[in-house]
């Protein structure tokens, strides 16, 4: 499995592709995340982009086992994944993040913990959904704190809208689960409206619902309240 070249950090949307919904960003990996991509990306990492995820992805070879499958979209620097995967060693994590660094990150967090239940897609996770994840094939979807895209005019980028939506519920079971967060007020609006139109969720409470327990606080959120954001968490229910 190769390594994630410098030329996939900020792969450009091509032609009748659908719109990218997270902003590409330039970074440093530092000397610890390039060692912790070199040593752990070919065992516990993959390109969602490589040829070899056209078809659907073999998810009880990869993980060496068969079990609930939660997808989680945007892992940012992965201490949320690394922490609730941890808690929760009866189902697998796949965690798919398109910033380097972040990949990077998680893969450390993993290895040090000596966690087995957490593979690290880098790149697109829409586009990995698309081509590589079959319909019924995931227990959950966590979307925790997409891209705000706050301006109106970029609004068609935001992650959670309808399109999006009947996508990831059409991979969930029934009976799975997707949870979304955002610190976006306007956002988190848009998203109950989104999910609830969608004739397939139940919400699971009367509107937006306190942080469940099992989603511990990243240190991006808790600079958010530490500003003032309110931070809203959604949780639907696939139930047919």
């Amino acid at each position: 499995m190769s390594l994630p070249s410098d030329a996939f950090r900020l792969v450009a949307a091509r032609p009748h592709e659908p719109l990218r919904t997270y902003h590409p960003r330039r970074s440093s990996l530092g000397p610890e995340r390039e060692e912790d991509l070199r040593v752990h990306f070919p065992v516990l990492g993959f390109s969602v982009h490589d040829d070899v995820h056209d078809g659907p992805l073999d998810t009880a070879s990869m993980f060496g086992r068969s079990a609930p499958l939660v997808l989680e979209i945007g892992s940012g620097m992965g201490e949320t994944t690394a922490a609730m995967a941890e808690a929760d060693p009866t189902r697998d994590y796949l965690a798919v993040e398109a910033h380097l660094p972040g990949v990077a990150s998680l893969l450390g967090l993993v290895a040090r913990a000596g966690l087995t239940n957490v593979r690290v897609g880098h790149g697109d996770a829409l586009d990995l959904v698309r081509r590589a994840l079959p319909t019924e094939s995931l227990d959950a979807v966590h979307v925790f704190f997409p891209d705000p895209w706050p301006k109106a005019r970029h609004h068609k980028r935001r992650l959670v809208q309808p399109s999006h939506v009947a996508l990831l519920r059409s991979r969930l079971v029934v009976g799975g689960v997707l949870h979304c967060a955002t610190d976006w007020v306007d956002y988190a609006d848009a998203m109950l409206e989104a999910l609830s139109a969608d004739p397939f969720l139940e919400n699971t409470a009367s509107g937006f619902v306190d942080r469940p327990p099992h989603r511990p606080v990243t240190k991006f959120e808790q600079r958010g309240l530490d500003l003032g954001h309110e931070v809203r968490d959604l949780v639907f229910r696939r139930v047919r």
